[in-house]
């Protein structure tokens, strides 16, 4: 065959295309349990992270078996799925059930003390925003709080990733009146305020400046995610 000609050119290019395409596919999917463990051992430090364990990404499973007493998956009126793996849980996956999809719960225990951690997931300005609230034994105190995000902007809404935005959380109540008990009318979760909290406001953190849009969307995620869990709190 003439190497000057088109039709060379176009057999090298497919042939080229198709050897290279070969390659990238094979090298994806002997990359993927790789993969797979770095995301699950990531999971494993933001969720240690809410209760004040910092672990490296090798200690991360180690740590999490110490820590992590219970992972419970949660229907929508409190009770337990034992056939549901709550680790495994997708909350991208789940949000689209309903009435029918499972929440994931950790049973903490450190210290002595027990906490719950509760993962959340909702919409910022550009895509999701997730992450992770631990509460105190009594499930009304957060004692500490990890968000992540996919694409907000670096130095407005990506600050959500920052210790000074996270640590705001710690101490704050969920419900109005800690006596009153876990009933949708007494909840009133925690509100990122644009302008800053007041002093002493139990229930507010300072916004995001300049990031209005993601902070509006930390404090939907947290109302819509937690208020789902009032149940389980409410009967345990």
């Amino acid at each position: 065959m003439d190497k000057n000609s088109n039709a060379y050119t176009f057999i090298f290019a497919i042939i080229m295309v198709t050897l290279i395409a070969g390659i990238l596919a094979f090298t994806a999917e002997s990359l993927k349990p790789l993969q797979e463990k770095n995301v699950k051992a990531e999971k494993m430090q933001k969720i240690l992270s809410t209760i004040g364990v910092e672990v490296s990404r090798d200690e991360a499973d180690a740590s999490f078996n110490k820590y992590i007493k219970q992972q419970l998956a949660l229907k929508e009126d409190g009770t337990v799925d034992a056939a549901v793996d709550a680790f495994a849980l997708s909350l991208k996956k789940e949000l689209k059930k309903g009435d029918a999809q499972r929440f994931p719960l950790y049973i903490a225990e450190k210290e002595g003390k027990t906490f719950y951690v509760v993962p959340l997931y909702g919409a910022g300005l550009w895509d999701a925003i997730w992450g992770y609230v631990a509460l105190d034994g009594d499930k009304n105190t957060i004692i500490g709080a990890s968000f992540d995000h996919k694409g907000e902007t670096p130095g407005l809404g990506a600050e959500i990733t920052t210790d000074w935005f996270q640590a705001q959380f710690a101490g704050k109540s969920l419900l109005e009146d800690a006596n009153a008990g876990f009933v949708a009318d007494n909840f009133l979760s925690v509100k990122v305020i644009k302008g800053g909290a007041k002093t002493g406001d139990a229930h507010g953190v300072d916004a995001i400046s300049g990031g209005t849009i993601t902070s509006d969307g930390v404090s939907d995620m947290l109302k819509e995610r937690l208020a789902r869990y009032l149940p389980y709190f409410k009967n345990n």
